[in-house]
């Protein structure tokens, strides 16, 4: 005979109400994957170090919680065990819970982040700051999933030329954490800009491979910016302290790491565009300042000054050569003039008029005819030549 789903989940239900002890049981285990509905329902999780079970309180039961019941604590859960038809699946619905401490897995979160925090590895001063113009990502994520496609697609709509190195790990199980800390080491060694370590979120059993202490101490000493994007909103991992920077989700990871390229080239062409006009304006400052300086140099060049001096040469020159001319032609008709005086007492002149010149033989003047004996040797000079003669 064959069923069909609903009945079959009808048939177990009805089984489950008719267990005596699943109609009232008290069960107890650490709290996770709280959630406080807006309907006023609170839906969790109990688990112990063998299993889960999930449970659901309804608002009209919500008398029977006189605490705000958080993640991580040890509880007692009165109430039903059945099957919820719709989906075949079997929880407990509560309506007594009481708090009956912390659990186990919250215990040694607690004592590995005081030590870690004692030993100063959660310290401000320690955090590498993100680069503000990151090429390059690695990240450590498992190779399927939401977590890496959110982190390559905001990335990409923000920096389409970013460069995205993947390192598969694990990140669930007992496994994980030396996973995580392998991907990161290999990464670290690629010279890249900043790291993302993290998963989609989960329970707190699902994330405490991130409480690892060999993790934080890898993530401390890694020489690359990391950020931490384990996927909670509001609970913090071992991971979040010590990595340089935490974001809550992987999406908002990337969107922390990379710059927005479009904005980045409209600023850059912005800053451009101020640049060139400051730049423009300079050298327009720098020309005048420049024909200022040329009109300056032309009043004081040397050369200006030189043909200055040269000018006044050739007119001094000028000036002289009309001085000396002047002279001259003075020079001339004093000559003139004095030629003029000599010619009227030139003896030649009078040696032309009948008149002669008579020297002895030693040239010296004659001038009376008894200074002369004979046989004197006499030269008589005529206007038209010399001859010589004998006293006798």
């Amino acid at each position: 005979m064959v069923y069909s789903v609903s009945k079959v989940n009808a048939y177990i239900k009805n089984m489950f109400m008719q267990d005596f002890v699943l109609n009232k049981i008290s069960v107890e285990g650490e709290v996770s994957n709280c959630t406080y509905a807006n309907s006023n329902h609170i839906y969790f999780t109990i688990k112990d170090e063998g299993g889960t079970l999930s449970a659901v309180m309804f608002a009209g039961q919500r008398g029977g919680l006189s605490f705000d019941m958080k993640r991580g604590q040890k509880v007692v859960v009165t109430g039903t065990i059945s099957c919820y038809e719709k989906e075949g699946r079997y929880q407990l619905y509560a309506n007594k819970i009481e708090e009956a401490g912390k659990g186990d897995l919250y215990e040694k979160y607690l004592e590995l982040k005081e030590k870690l925090e004692d030993m100063g590895m959660f310290d401000q001063i320690y955090k590498k700051e993100i680069p503000k113009f990151v090429q390059s990502i690695g990240v450590a994520t498992a190779q399927t999933g939401a977590v890496i496609n959110d982190i390559q697609n905001v990335s990409y709509r923000r920096n389409p030329y970013v460069r995205i190195v993947l390192a598969p790990c694990l990140v669930q199980g007992d496994a994980a954490a030396k996973s995580i800390i392998s991907a990161i080491k290999k990464l670290d060694k690629m010279n890249l800009d900043v790291l993302i370590v993290g998963r989609g979120g989960g329970s707190i059993e699902d994330l405490y491979c991130f409480n690892d202490e060999e993790l934080a101490k890898t993530i401390f000493n890694a020489k690359t910016p990391i950020i931490s994007a384990v996927g909670h909103e509001t609970d913090f991992t071992i991971a979040d302290f010590v990595a340089d920077l935490r974001a809550p989700t992987p999406s908002a990871a990337a969107e922390i790491a990379n710059f927005i390229y479009n904005d980045y080239m409209y600023t850059l062409d912005v800053y451009n565009r101020k640049l060139t006009e400051q730049v423009e304006r300079k050298i327009d400052y720098v020309k005048r300042d420049l024909d200022m300086l040329l009109i300056k140099l032309n009043t004081l060049s040397p050369q200006i000054r030189i043909r200055e001096q040269k000018q006044k040469l050739e007119n001094f020159a000028k000036i002289l050569e009309n001085s000396f001319k002047s002279n001259l032609e003075n020079k001339k008709i004093e000559l003139a003039n004095l030629g003029k005086r000599l010619d009227t007492v030139s003896p030649i002149k009078r040696l032309s008029g009948g008149y002669a010149y008579i020297s002895d033989n030693k040239n010296n003047k004659v001038l009376s005819a008894e200074s002369l004996k004979p046989e004197d040797e006499l030269n008589i000079y005529f206007s038209d030549g010399k001859v010589r003669a004998k006293v006798l």
